[in-house]
């Protein structure tokens, strides 16, 4: 098996090679609704499908796209966008989730902005909501050995303020990572909320981990595409997630190209 870290470092090389350029500043992660809502972000300058790259797989999960993405932002910063990733709940452990994450940094990135659909706990569908802070209930962890990463402040709040400088009436929340692909029981629903959870879902927090441990500064920001389970009555469905997305998107377009031309 592959080093993660030399093969991010060869998926970076590739990168580098692929499109042109010397490095990248930061990247972007799109989670389940955000794929359509970078488009327009920026000056594409090319794209490829991201398993060209070393260590990539095409995204499983609809929703997702698939390719990777180099944008020229207003503020002169390229930017590479990755329109999907690799979950944990697929099965194959957690370095292929976090290498999208890696790849970044090795190609140069400071700062990463990680995107999620989720389910609110505290917050209304629809809404797009800054993480404050994770819990990660998924028994793993990127890091292997003595790698002793401190995570007092996972999402920096200087980003956070940078996000409510675009979008003042943005809430901020508590995310919980779950394992997937099931939704959650009402009983674990509960649990989080006692806990401090007011978000839940299956990606991000693992991928924050891996981005702090790198140097990267990062920015989490959650789509609420559903209720939690026990919170309204009907039952969860990856469709409503899709959905709730694309209702989302001038929002969410708006809150991405703010972003862009201040980082």
């Amino acid at each position: 098996m592959d080093d993660p870290y030399l093969l991010a470092t060869r998926a970076a090389d590739a990168l580098r090679t692929r499109f042109g350029v010397d490095g990248i500043d930061l990247a972007l992660v799109l989670g389940s609704g955000w794929a359509q809502a970078s488009e327009g972000v920026g000056d594409v300058l090319d794209e490829c499908p991201l398993d060209e790259l070393p260590g990539f797989s095409a995204p499983v999960v609809a929703g997702h796209g698939g390719a990777l993405r180099l944008v020229r932002t207003a503020s002169g910063s390229l930017a590479a966008i990755f329109t999907g990733r690799t979950h944990y709940y697929e099965g194959r452990g957690v370095a292929p989730v976090v290498h999208g994450v890696r790849t970044a940094a090795a190609a140069g990135a400071s700062t990463l902005v990680l995107t999620n659909g989720c389910g609110g706990i505290s917050h209304a569908p629809g809404a797009p909501v800054l993480i404050a802070d994770h819990i990660n209930l998924t028994g793993a962890t990127p890091l292997v050995g003595p790698r002793f990463v401190d995570l007092t402040e996972v999402y920096a709040g200087r980003l956070r303020a940078l996000a409510r400088d675009v979008d003042p009436s943005l809430e901020e929340g508590i995310y919980c990572q779950f394992h997937g692909p099931a939704y959650e029981t009402p009983a674990e629903v509960r649990m989080a909320r006692a806990i401090g959870g007011t978000l839940v879902g299956m990606s991000t927090a693992l991928e924050a981990v891996a981005a702090r441990e790198a140097g990267l500064e990062v920015l989490g920001i959650s789509l609420v595409t559903n209720a939690a389970a026990g919170i309204a009555a009907q039952p969860l469905s990856h469709a409503e997630v899709v959905e709730a997305g694309h209702a989302a998107q001038p929002r969410l377009r708006g809150l991405l190209t703010g972003l862009l031309e201040r980082l």
